[in-house]
């Protein structure tokens, strides 16, 4: 079985995906043999027949081996809205024990599987269970991914304590500059490291755009490597 990891986030659109893929090269030019997974998505288009999910598609072009989309993103919806919504206009339910098998069969194929979530790490995806229980099915350490924004602080420090009470180990959080100009932007990153008590792993600058290549140099390989036991 693979050492898994999952990538949460303080909101939607903060750099999860940009943050997955990079450790995933920064592992895969380390000579590991490396696989992700995003279990569930919304805002897809429909590609052959099929509903695709451009950052899920993203994941799966990262990996060291081809693998089937669906096994990569069991559970996609069309709608850009949060995912339990989409998937009750869909008439589906989404099966936290489904997406755990796609996950085990994943992994009996890898070394590593790095795991994206969806929004933030309270996201309902039923009515009765939250993305944070298919976390603690899995049983996956989880690094934090921060959007470097006006409020960010409060949601860092918010989300760090609610893993911590589910009893999900944090290994640490990533920083990611959404902003061209962000006044403050050290004393912001100085707040977290202080608060949070766990390590700063990578620190993304802004980008206007996905360079895979440029973002896993910013990724502190060495420390995730500890962190996950690999």
């Amino acid at each position: 079985m693979a050492t898994g990891v999952f990538i949460t986030g303080t909101d939607t659109g903060v750099g999860k995906t940009w943050f997955t893929v990079a450790l995933m090269e920064a592992l895969k030019a380390h000579g590991h043999d490396v696989l992700g997974m995003k279990p569930i998505a919304s805002g897809a288009e429909l590609v052959a027949g099929s509903l695709i999910n451009e950052d899920a598609k993203l994941i799966l072009e990262h990996g060291s081996k081809p693998k089937e989309y669906k096994l990569i993103n069991p559970c996609v919806y069309q709608p850009p809205i949060a995912p339990h919504i989409a998937a009750e206009q869909a008439g589906q339910n989404i099966e936290l024990n489904t997406i755990a098998k796609s996950y085990e069969q994943l992994s009996e194929s890898t070394e590593i599987l790095v795991v994206e979530g969806v929004g933030g790490w309270r996201v309902p995806v039923s009515d009765a269970a939250y993305l944070s229980d298919l976390v603690r099915m899995l049983e996956l350490p989880v690094i934090l991914v921060v959007g470097l924004r006006l409020g960010c602080i409060n949601h860092a420090l918010l989300t760090a304590e609610s893993i911590h009470q589910d009893g999900v180990k944090l290994l640490g959080w990533v920083s990611n500059q959404l902003e061209e100009e962000l006044p403050y932007k050290n004393e912001i990153i100085i707040t977290l490291n202080e608060r949070l008590a766990c390590p700063h792993l990578a620190e993304m600058g802004f980008m206007p755009g996905f360079e895979s290549k440029k973002l896993s140099e910013q990724v502190d390989l060495t420390k995730i490597l500890d962190l996950i036991k690999v």
